[in-house]
């Protein structure tokens, strides 16, 4: 693919009105929203972000960072865990070693990758990630964060379309950075996937965490990890405190 002159000039004007869209704004779901909507400039339905303190492994929000924010389908995510690839994903052993976007052709075709490895990539591939480029943002402080840009075809990116998107996720970063420091005055209401406001809905009823796997189709561990993942988002330490707070907030009804 190549980019004609007008289309650079297009891309240069989005990612401007991206940088003004952005200004001044402190809530970390309106500012993965607007990423989202500049990544779709570049074929990118489909982005993920999460930070790691310096001793983790898997991709997993360090202690005072944001959750983890993304819009993968909701069947890969379950996938994921089921397959307990945070605990082997290449891509957050590579970003620890890189300093800059790699692309994920670039992890898959390296003679160290494993085959199980390989396989990660194929089966994102059955799910519709089919290619994609990663971002590792390096913190003084030794974490490190992962912005992921996925597409549903197979072609590779080109190099000005990672420039654009690796300025967009520092810029996201570094925004998100700020807006943690700051503190809020009113408490914003979390954002839960599908999946998470029907674990959330079951667990409010009472039910453990193996029955809501039974009702929903899905393993105890997946429901596990999307009631985690909702406490994160609540911060709470417990499912009972979560399953208030989201009735609090109207995100579920009994």
């Amino acid at each position: 693919m190549h980019f004609p002159e007008a289309a650079s000039e297009a891309f240069a004007v989005e990612f401007g009105r991206f940088l003004d869209q952005t200004d001044g704004v402190g809530k970390s779901e309106q500012l993965f929203d607007l990423l989202s909507a500049f990544a779709l400039n570049f074929d990118c339905p489909w982005i993920a972000y999460g930070s790691l303190a310096p001793d983790q492994k898997g991709l997993k929000p360090a202690r005072s960072d944001p959750a983890v924010m993304l819009n993968y389908p909701d069947e890969w995510q379950e996938r994921y865990f089921e397959m307990s690839y945070d605990r082997m994903d290449p891509i957050v052993k590579t970003s620890r070693n890189r300093v800059s976007a790699f692309r994920w052709s670039e992890v898959y075709n390296d003679a160290s990758t494993t085959d199980d490895e390989r396989r990660f990539f194929d089966e994102a591939a059955t799910f519709g990630l089919r290619s994609g480029i990663s971002v590792p943002l390096h913190d003084p402080d030794g974490s490190l964060a992962i912005m992921n840009f996925a597409q549903a075809w197979d072609g590779e990116f080109q190099n000005r379309t990672i420039t654009y998107l690796q300025l967009a996720a520092l810029h996201f970063h570094l925004r998100l950075a700020k807006s943690a420091t700051s503190s809020g005055i009113e408490e914003e209401i979390p954002n839960l996937s599908p999946r998470e406001k029907e674990c959330i809905l079951w667990a409010a009823k009472g039910k453990t965490s193996w029955e809501i796997g039974t009702i929903l189709g899905i393993s105890l561990n997946t429901v596990n990890f999307h009631i985690k993942n909702v406490m994160r988002k609540m911060n709470t330490a417990s499912r009972t405190t979560s399953a208030i707070k989201a009735l609090k907030f109207g995100i579920i009804e009994l």
